[in-house]
């Protein structure tokens, strides 16, 4: 089964909302911003190892990216590499991958992975794909692995499965996959304690799985102007003529994402609940939660145990619940913050209230309009 099964590794972005650590010249898919030695990139590549040959793993990104995929996994081959000229989210990303996959390998089965996901439970995470190849490769059907929520989270959407007898789709095979029932996009503190409370939503991980016939028949159905731009050049995909064609075509796509444009509308979308440990690590907040912190619920990438030697580190006074990343050699010496976000680098001191974070991508907008260029 594993010679039919393709991975895409969806590493496009900018990663905005991790400024001024992630940049236009190396987002954060490209970074360690977990601290571990590998970047996220690298780091999803090795986990879909064992489930899917490597020779089946295609990464789509960034025409500006593709030196950074090609370095960072030295294992893949130019043409496992596809390049978008520009940013149009994750529909028109998906449809590339789909068509070309239509060419070179008509009876494959996709797995979509965002690349900068964070997980623990790798054994957990190897069943849930698993189970879900295995359905998707059976049914005419959109698999998407649902994460049972450990909190009301407002910063996630979330997915509600039919509940009741029959519910399960495949029961017999005792994987738990049930008909997803309604969508709800990053809901109030009160709706998502009471989607938590039910038991029936799961958090939406980003994670899907199809065969590829099947996710090209919903973009005919529900992005029939998106798949009409693919399929009128498809004859080129798998060609030298490839690069040419996407380049033209992806102007004219819609800015839309996968969620929106599809999931959302068809009716033959299932998910596989997991419990493995999971974050989509978008935003400083999300990095701060999965940290260590110090009894003040600090969470910080160096400190001095010595506060008589210390050319370096962060010595914090009065402080609580704050992320602070500053350089290993330079001392930073902070007094009187609540929940604050810190991050210095040699060219931008970033001082944010936590709560506020959300707004961090619109400085990033007003830079690029007021000539900020530089620190983009």
């Amino acid at each position: 089964m594993k010679q039919n099964v393709y991975c895409v590794i969806m590493a496009g972005g900018v990663g905005s909302r991790f400024w001024p650590v992630s940049r236009e010249a190396r987002p954060k898919q490209f970074l360690d911003i977990l601290g571990v030695g590998k970047s996220f990139l690298r780091q999803t590549f090795e986990r879909f190892l064992p489930i899917v040959p490597v020779e089946n793993i295609l990464v789509v990104t960034g025409e500006a990216y593709r030196d950074l995929v090609a370095e960072q996994i030295p294992e893949l081959s130019i043409d496992q590499i596809l390049g978008e000229p520009l940013g149009r989210n994750t529909a028109p990303c998906i449809a590339y991958a789909a068509f070309r996959l239509k060419a070179t390998a008509p009876d494959s089965v996709m797995i979509v992975t965002p690349a900068d996901h964070f997980i623990t439970g790798e054994q957990e995470f190897q069943r849930a794909i698993e189970d879900g190849v295995q359905f998707a490769s059976q049914h005419d059907a959109m698999v998407t692995i649902g994460i049972t929520p450990t909190r009301p989270d407002t910063g996630y959407g979330y997915i509600q499965i039919e509940s009741g007898e029959g519910s399960e789709a495949s029961a017999s095979s005792g994987t738990g996959i049930a008909k997803a029932k309604t969508f709800t996009e990053k809901p109030s503190e009160d709706v998502a304690r009471r989607f938590v409370e039910s038991g029936e939503f799961f958090w939406n991980s980003g994670l899907f799985i199809w065969k590829t016939g099947t996710v090209l028949k919903a973009l005919s159905q529900h992005l029939n102007e998106t798949y009409s731009l693919f399929a009128a050049s498809e004859g080129v995909f798998g060609t030298p003529q490839e690069s040419e064609t996407v380049g033209r075509i992806y102007p004219e796509t819609r800015n839309i994402s996968i969620d929106f444009g599809i999931i959302e509308k068809a009716d033959n979308v299932y998910v596989r609940p997991s419990n493995f440990g999971w974050s989509d690590v978008g935003t400083w907040n999300s990095l701060y939660g999965l940290s260590p912190h110090d009894e003040r619920g600090n969470a910080v990438s160096a400190s001095c145990s010595s506060a008589q030697h210390c050319s370096g580190g962060v010595r914090l006074i009065d402080t609580v619940g704050s992320l602070i990343r500053v350089p290993s050699d330079k001392l930073a010496v902070i007094e009187g913050l609540s929940d604050y976000i810190i991050v210095d680098t040699p060219d931008v001191l970033l001082v944010w209230p936590r709560s506020h974070e959300q707004r961090i991508k619109q400085v990033v907008t007003t830079l690029k309009f007021d000539g900020g260029e530089e620190f983009l």
